[in-house]
């Protein structure tokens, strides 16, 4: 008997060592959840769900687009570095879920860098300086709504869709570089965010151009500025904030990326980034992002590159968050 044990231990040991291999060759073979932080109409909701249909006809099973809302995208972070790596469980993450939030929160349960598997960069996120054309229609360009908070020091307010994101640190950094005091005012999502601009609530509010289109096309609101160097083809007739505020150099863009657990599986990764890639290099895609969302196609193609990105950008907007005096405990 003793004899036996010893022959079949060697034998378990190598079906057990062989098990990853084999659920790697057979992935995916069940839907996959693709996880986001933000509330249903938001920038990154839009935009998962516009991925996840043909990334689902590529791999072979549903994946299903799901929102864990709240912590500023933590949540859904934190569930996602927790997960199985066994590829079946992908996080929609934001500069402000994975580099914002590094220096922002004091306490994280993840780590934003080491707890996930980069897999797919997918573009530069713009944001737009917008105002209610009902309730401040005196505000007609930058330059007014910049005379009007040096004469009222304090007076006016900014909405952004919670801490840390990147409509508050916009503000922030857009009420330092013109030099202006203006009071903060988050709310958990988009849709509050909105309706208190267009309610007169709040004065002004820096949100991200895909969301932001069609209230400027509808003749909700104005938009004063984008935060991009170059003028965007999705808002042509929009001026930059640096030309139209007169702040040479301004600018306050962030990104979007999927990630995986860590430990995700090498050939998993690589699948996931290169049918990723297919999808938002297409030329229909691309047409998307640019003038529809006004989002600039990613040039980070590998997920080595965009772990250095992420890693830069830590750093970066660590030093925003600073200046900005910004804090969540």
């Amino acid at each position: 008997m003793k004899l036996r044990h010893r022959l079949l231990l060697p034998l378990l040991g190598g079906l057990l060592a062989a098990m990853p291999a084999l659920a790697q060759d057979n992935w995916p073979s069940r839907p996959i959840e693709f996880l986001g932080g933000f509330p249903n109409g938001s920038g990154v909701d839009i935009y998962a769900r516009r991925i996840a249909a043909p990334l689902s006809q590529a791999l072979g099973v549903p994946v299903v687009v799901n929102n864990r809302v709240g912590a500023g995208g933590n949540i859904a972070s934190d569930f996602v570095a927790k997960a199985r790596p066994d590829g079946y469980v992908i996080l929609f993450g934001t500069a402000g879920t994975h580099a914002i939030n590094a220096t922002l929160y004091r306490r994280l349960p993840f780590d934003p860098l080491r707890d996930v598997t980069h897999i797919a960069h997918l573009g530069d996120v713009p944001n737009v300086l917008t105002t209610s054309i009902q309730h401040r229609p005196n505000y007609t360009s930058c330059a007014a709504l910049v005379a009007d908070a040096k004469a009222r020091p304090g007076a006016l307010n900014y909405a952004s869709t919670g801490n840390g994101a990147s409509t508050h640190l916009a503000g922030a950094r857009f009420a330092t570089a013109a030099g202006i005091d203006m009071v903060h005012v988050p709310f958990p999502g988009q849709g509050g965010a909105v309706t208190s601009l267009l309610g007169g609530q709040t004065d002004l509010f820096f949100n991200q151009v895909g969301p932001a289109i069609g209230l400027i096309q509808q003749g909700a609101v104005r938009a004063l500025g984008v935060t991009t160097p170059q003028r965007l083809a999705a808002l042509p007739d929009v001026p930059t904030i640096a030309e139209a505020c007169n702040l040479p150099g301004f600018e306050s863009t962030t990104w979007y990326g999927v990630f995986g657990p860590p430990g995700l599986p090498a050939p998993i990764q690589q699948r996931l980034n290169m049918e990723i890639r297919k999808i938002i290099e297409a030329p229909e895609f691309r047409d998307w992002l640019v003038n529809n969302q006004g989002i600039s196609p990613s040039t980070v193609t590998t997920p080595e590159e965009f772990r250095r990105v992420h890693e830069q950008d830590i750093a970066r907007w660590g030093e925003v968050v600073r200046a900005a005096r910004a804090q969540v405990d």
